[in-house]
């Protein structure tokens, strides 16, 4: 395989530019990211996010998922509670969540604990997603085993018609929200925030949890610098 070195030309992140608490600093990166999306085709999906879990002999595993909330808490995410993830979660919710733009030459890292998203943020966005994604979310039992593309195209079908849409997007009454559909908020322990620099000199600027406060709570966070 050939050597595809690319010398990372961002601006780096310093202390005195690192805002006061992590929410306040992932909150601007998402929101510029986001803001970059909708002009420049090089920041793709922004608020996608790898969100690692280990199984229940301790072997690691990741996918990648949207952020769907992202508030002092801490970010959160969707998803049907009986997939592996789900599985995963419920056996052991330590869990690790990365946001990542090569172009910005950024990303966040948060490590932590998964804990269930209330109920009422669960149907509230529930109802917030088109009515085609909602009819995906009934059709796939995620991470099982399926024959075909075929056979999940036919699930999909007979959703729809079990379901059909009723033309009030996001309505109550056209598509239910599944019991084994919901999500979880990860409560961080540690967040880093990764800025790329030349030379392979990056910065690596961490938060560690001190006290029991939120992301918001400057109080229970202490700030250190780790080597690249």
């Amino acid at each position: 395989m050939s050597h595809v070195r690319v010398d990372y030309a961002g601006d780096g992140l310093s202390e005195d530019q690192l805002l006061d608490t992590p929410y306040a600093q992932a909150r601007a990166w998402v929101d510029e990211a986001v803001v970059r999306s909708a002009v420049e085709p090089d920041v793709f999906e922004p608020l996608a996010a790898s969100v690692a879990t280990v199984d229940a002999v301790g072997a690691p595993n990741v996918r990648t998922v949207l952020l769907r909330f992202l508030d002092e808490r801490g970010p959160g995410f969707v998803t049907a509670l009986t997939s592996a993830k789900g599985r995963e979660i419920d056996g052991n919710p330590a869990v690790a969540v990365a946001l990542t733009w090569p172009a910005m030459y950024r990303a966040i890292r948060f490590r932590g604990r998964a804990v269930p998203l209330d109920r009422a943020e669960v149907l509230e966005y529930w109802h917030s997603r088109p009515w085609a994604s909602r009819i995906s979310a009934w059709t796939s039992r995620q991470s099982e085993p399926v024959a075909s593309r075929a056979e999940l195209e036919e699930a999909y079908a007979r959703r729809a018609a079990e379901f059909p849409d009723a033309g009030d997007e996001g309505g109550e009454g056209d598509v239910p929200v599944p019991d084994f559909w919901g999500g979880y908020r990860v409560v961080p322990d540690e967040v880093e925030f990764w800025a790329g620099r030349r030379n392979r000199l990056h910065d690596r600027l961490v938060f560690t949890r001190t006290g029991d406060g939120d992301l918001g709570d400057a109080s229970a966070w202490r700030l250190h610098r780790r080597q690249p």
